[in-house]
C-alpha cells in the first residue's frame, strides 16, 4: 500500500497566502498585525524556532516585535515585558517561548499573558473556552492537525481517533477539539499514553492515529489498522537529527501518513500566523 502523503508544507503555504490577503485587507483599513515573541536565555532550538516564526511573519506582512532577555533575567524582568506586550497596541498577539530558565515560575509568567493576545491558545482562559465550545484562539498544533486532515479529505466525523500522548500542547486539547461537533471533527476519541497496558491493541482500533508521545519509533506497522490515517506529531532529537514517533514501517500499512519533515511542524507555524491575524481582526 502506498499512502497519501499528508504534506503539511503544501497546506501551510496555502494558509500563509490566505493570511497575507487578510493582513493586506487589515492594513487597508489602517490596522497592522503584530506578532510578539519573548525569548529568555540562549537555548538554541528555542532561538531557531523563534527565528522561523519571524521569517513567516515577514513572508505574510505581519510586523515582528521581539524581546530577547538574558538567562539572568529575573521573574520581575520577564513579567515586566509581558505587561508591556499586553498594553502595546502594536502587538496583536504574542508568545513566551518555553522553556524558561531554571528558577523562573513558568506558570506565573503564562498566567500574566492577556488571554486575548495568547497566540498559542494555551492560556487557561482559552483552554476553558475550548472545553465549553466558545470562541477563542485554538492551540496551534491541534488546530493544525485538524486542518491538515481536512485538507486531504481524511474521514474523521464518526470515526475512531486514537491519540497517543496527553500533553498540554497537543494530546489534551486535540482530544477536546476532535470530539467537538464541528467540521473535520465529531469523532469518537481515545487518549492513551506509553504507560497503558495493551497499547498496541488500543491503537490498532484507530481509524485516525495521532502519535504525540515524543518517543522515537514508538508506533510501528503492527499497531496500525490497514488504511488508517497516521499523524506523527511527537518528535525527539538524536544529536542534530529530528526523529518521529512513527517507525518507517508504518508507511507500509497506512492510508494517509505525515512525512518525517514537513508534516505537522509547518501547520503549527501557519496556525500561529492565523491566530495572530484573528486577534487583530477581533480588535478591529
Amino acid at each position: 500500500m502506498t499512502p497519501i502523503l499528508l504534506d503539511g508544507e503544501m497546506v501551510a503555504a496555502r494558509m500563509r497566502a490566505e493570511a497575507a490577503d487578510r493582513v493586506a485587507r487589515l492594513r487597508a483599513e489602517g490596522i497592522e498585525v503584530g506578532l510578539g515573541t519573548i525569548l529568555v536565555g540562549e537555548d538554541a532550538p528555542s532561538a531557531r524556532y523563534v527565528a522561523l516564526k519571524h521569517e513567516d511573519c515577514l513572508a505574510v506582512g505581519i510586523t515582528s516585535v521581539h524581546e530577547h532577555l538574558p538567562s539572568t533575567a529575573t521573574q520581575g524582568d520577564i513579567e515586566a515585558v509581558v505587561a508591556r506586550f499586553n498594553a502595546d497596541p502594536a502587538v496583536s498577539a504574542y508568545l513566551v517561548q518555553l522553556p524558561l530558565p531554571e528558577g523562573i515560575d513558568e506558570e506565573r509568567v503564562l498566567l500574566a499573558v492577556d488571554p486575548a493576545k495568547d497566540v498559542d491558545g494555551l492560556h487557561p482562559v482559552n483552554l476553558g473556552k475550548l472545553v465549553m465550545g466558545g470562541i477563542g484562539p485554538l492551540p496551534c498544533t491541534p488546530a493544525g492537525i485538524v486542518e491538515l486532515l481536512s485538507a486531504f479529505d481524511v474521514p474523521v466525523e464518526g470515526k475512531h481517533a486514537v491519540i497517543i500522548g496527553r500533553g498540554l500542547t497537543i494530546g489534551r486539547p486535540l482530544s477536546l477539539l476532535l470530539a467537538m461537533k464541528r467540521p473535520g471533527c465529531n469523532a469518537a476519541v481515545t487518549v492513551v499514553h506509553t504507560g497503558v497496558e495493551n497499547l498496541a491493541d488500543i491503537v490498532r482500533q484507530g481509524d485516525v492515529v495521532i502519535a504525540a508521545a515524543g518517543r522515537a519509533g514508538l508506533v510501528n506497522a503492527g499497531m496500525i489498522k490497514p488504511g488508517a490515517a497516521v499523524v506523527g506529531a511527537g518528535t525527539t532529537w538524536e544529536g542534530r537529527k529530528l526523529l518521529s514517533d512513527l517507525d518507517d514501517s508504518v508507511a507500509g500499512v497506512a492510508g494517509w501518513i505525515t512525512p518525517r519533515l514537513g508534516g505537522v511542524g509547518p501547520m503549527t507555524r501557519a496556525m500561529l500566523l492565523a491566530n495572530a491575524v484573528r486577534a487583530a481582526e477581533r480588535i478591529a
